[in-house]
């Protein structure tokens, strides 16, 4: 999460959205960088509202413009699928290591999630339900838009690195697979159809 305070700014860390190559590329431009530990970096929006938000806000006497990025879902979990495949996995049981994605997602969307599929949802992260979400939100697949909305605002021009690349994986899903995801992810789906490019 990063934080600008003259620019009234916050940007949330969605998980597995190039938040490690947006803080590299703005850390030494924000007032406040939280980058560890994980908890911290990915506060959701819900939480922001109700602890960070209402502090900053107090103490600057004026709201902040809260932006995220989110990823299509079925990728997102592709990401996560391949990020949980590293060798430098410390706990086994958090491991996808010799299994498949159609595997992955099954358990996803299982309940209760066995520990290694239990990664989240995006829909709760950014738009809990009856509850304030971000202000901005941009695809991930689209993140130029995003990038050219953050130069407007900071003033500055933005190059981001290519950090924390996941290993290579299939992704292949079964039709049967599929369509469990859709009707489990329906919120996220729904969310990410929503999104449009802001206006020039």
């Amino acid at each position: 999460m990063l934080v600008f305070w003259e620019q009234r700014l916050v940007i949330l860390a969605t998980p597995k959205t190039g938040s490690t190559a947006i803080e590299a590329a703005l850390d030494s431009m924000a007032t406040m960088s939280i980058q560890r530990p994980p908890v911290l970096k990915h506060t959701p929006v819900q939480r922001f509202h109700r602890f960070i938000g209402p502090y900053l806000e107090a103490t600057s006497g004026h709201p902040f413009t809260v932006v995220a990025l989110m990823r299509e879902p079925r990728d997102w979990l592709g990401s996560w699928f391949r990020y949980r495949q590293r060798d430098d996995i410390s706990d086994a049981a958090r491991s996808t290591a010799g299994m498949s994605f159609d595997h992955f997602v099954n358990a996803w969307c299982d309940d209760p999630q066995p520990d290694f599929a239990a990664v989240g949802s995006q829909a709760r992260f950014l738009q809990p339900k009856g509850e304030k979400g971000v202000d901005h939100l941009f695809r991930y697949e689209e993140i130029e838009t995003f990038v050219h909305f953050l130069e407007d605002r900071l003033d500055c021009e933005i190059i981001l690195p290519r950090l924390n690349v996941s290993p290579v994986a299939p992704l292949d899903l079964t039709p049967q697979t599929e369509a469990r995801l859709r009707k489990a992810a329906a919120r996220d789906f729904a969310l990410y159809e929503t999104l449009q490019p802001l206006p020039a």
